[in-house]
C-alpha cells in the first residue's frame, strides 16, 4: 500500500494511503453526510466530475449488490474515505466495494483525516481537487496540475450522462398516465417510483426537441437531476419554456428544479459547499411539515421567499425552504401546472418523507386531464 495525496487548489494537501485504483484524478471536492447509501452515491450521475468525501468514517461494510445502482456505472471522479471496511457482510452483497472501484478504474484515497477535510471545505467552500495515488510528483507539481483542471462553474455535463436513445419504463399494474422524463442524469429509482404509481415513463435524451416530446402526447413532463452548472443549460431552458407555454404539467427535481427556475426567469448561483447527503431538513410551507430529505446539489435558485412572485407564466411561490441555510428548495406555479423541489423524493438511499411529491404530480396530471 503506497502513499497517496489529496491536493486542493488552495494549496492544502492531505496525506493518506492508496486504495482501489492507482493513478491520478481531478474534480470538484464535495462532502456527503450520509452514513449509508455509498453505492447509490457512487452511481448517481449527478456526481459526475466530483470527488466525493464521505463524512461517515466506515465505508464498504455491506459491499456492493445488483439492486442499488442508480445507473450502469460509477460516475464519481474520485472517492475519499477514512476507514474502508476489510470485511464485506450483507445478504445481498455480490462483491467488495474496493474490487468494484478497481474494476471501474476509480482512483481513491483512504486513511486521511476526513473530519479535518470536511471542516476545511465547509469553511473555504467546494474547490478543485486532485487525488494522486502511486505517483512520483513533488507537492508543487501536484498543486499546479490541480489548478489547471476545469472548474464546475460553467460546466455543461449532461451530454456525458444522458441516455443516447429513448427507452420506456412500463407502468406497474394498470397504466394511468404517460410521462416524458427528460434525462439530465436521471437515477433509476425515479422512473421506478413513477411506474409504481401506474405511470408509463418515456425517458428521452437531454437534447430532445419539443416536437419529439409533444409527439408522445404526455400527461406530464419530468425534469430529472443531473450534473453541471444550470446557467449553462440555455438550450434545455428554452424547451422547458415551450412546455410551460403548452401547459403540460411539469415536475422537476434537483437539477430539474434549477432548470425550471431559470425557465421562469430566475438566476442561479453556486453554493459555498452545497447540500449533499440524506439528512437535510426542509420545511414544506404549504403544510408546515418538516421533512428530512436527500440532497445532491451545488447550485441554488435566487427566488423571493416572501409572498408570491410574478413571471410571464403567471404567479408562483417558493414552496419549500432549507432549515439549515434558508436556500430555496421548492417552487410551485399558481396558475400553471408546474412545480419542483431541490431534493430527491425517490430518496435512494435515504428517508421517504418526500415520497408524497410523486403523488402530488399524479394529482396535478389528474386535474389537468379533467380540465381538458
Amino acid at each position: 500500500m503506497s502513499k497517496a495525496f489529496l491536493v486542493l487548489d488552495d494549496g492544502r494537501i492531505f496525506e493518506g494511503k492508496s486504495w482501489a485504483a492507482l493513478g491520478k484524478t481531478f474534480g470538484e471536492a464535495v462532502f456527503a453526510t450520509g452514513m449509508t447509501g455509498y453505492q447509490e452515491t457512487l452511481t448517481d450521475p449527478s456526481y459526475h466530475k466530483q470527488v466525493v468525501v464521505m463524512t461517515a468514517p466506515h465505508i464498504g461494510n455491506t459491499g456492493v449488490n445488483l439492486e442499488d445502482n442508480e445507473s450502469d456505472k460509477i460516475w464519481v471522479a474520485g472517492f475519499v474515505v477514512r476507514n474502508p471496511s476489510t470485511i464485506t457482510s450483507n445478504w445481498r452483497s455480490r462483491g467488495s466495494l474496493e474490487q468494484e472501484l478497481i474494476d471501474q478504474g476509480i482512483v481513491c484515497i483512504q486513511g486521511l483525516d476526513t473530519r479535518a477535510l470536511t471542516r476545511h471545505l465547509r469553511d473555504r467552500g467546494a474547490m478543485r481537487v486532485g487525488i494522486f495515488s502511486g505517483q512520483e510528483m513533488t507537492r508543487e507539481e501536484m498543486v499546479i496540475e490541480v489548478r489547471k483542471s476545469p472548474s464546475m462553474s460553467g460546466a455543461y455535463l449532461v451530454a456525458d450522462v444522458s441516455t443516447k436513445s429513448p427507452y420506456i419504463v412500463p407502468a406497474i399494474g394498470i397504466k394511468r398516465f404517460t410521462v416524458v422524463a427528460i434525462d439530465l442524469g436521471i437515477k433509476t429509482a425515479t422512473p421506478r417510483s413513477l411506474a409504481q404509481r401506474g405511470v408509463e415513463v418515456h425517458v428521452l435524451p437531454y437534447n430532445s426537441t419539443f416536437k419529439e416530446i409533444a409527439a408522445i402526447n404526455p400527461d406530464g413532463v419530468f425534469l430529472s437531476n443531473g450534473p453541471g452548472d444550470p446557467a449553462a443549460m440555455t438550450d434545455i431552458v428554452k424547451i422547458v419554456r415551450e412546455i410551460l407555454n403548452a401547459e403540460i404539467p411539469i415536475f422537476g427535481i434537483c437539477f430539474g428544479h434549477q432548470i425550471l427556475g431559470r425557465a421562469l426567469g430566475f438566476n442561479t448561483y453556486k453554493l459555498q459547499f452545497g447540500h449533499r447527503g440524506i439528512n437535510q431538513p426542509v420545511i414544506d410551507r404549504n403544510t408546515g411539515k418538516v421533512e428530512i430529505t436527500a440532497h445532491n446539489h451545488g447550485f441554488a435558485l435566487q427566488a423571493p421567499t416572501d409572498g408570491t412572485f410574478t413571471t410571464v407564466y403567471g404567479p408562483g411561490e417558493v414552496s419549500h425552504v432549507s432549515l439549515n441555510d434558508g436556500v430555496v428548495e421548492g417552487l410551485q406555479m399558481l396558475e400553471r401546472p408546474a412545480f419542483s423541489v431541490q431534493y430527491h423524493p425517490e430518496a435512494a438511499a435515504g428517508p421517504h418523507d418526500a415520497a408524497y411529491l410523486f403523488d402530488r404530480f399524479i394529482e396535478l396530471m389528474s386535474v389537468k386531464r379533467v380540465g381538458n
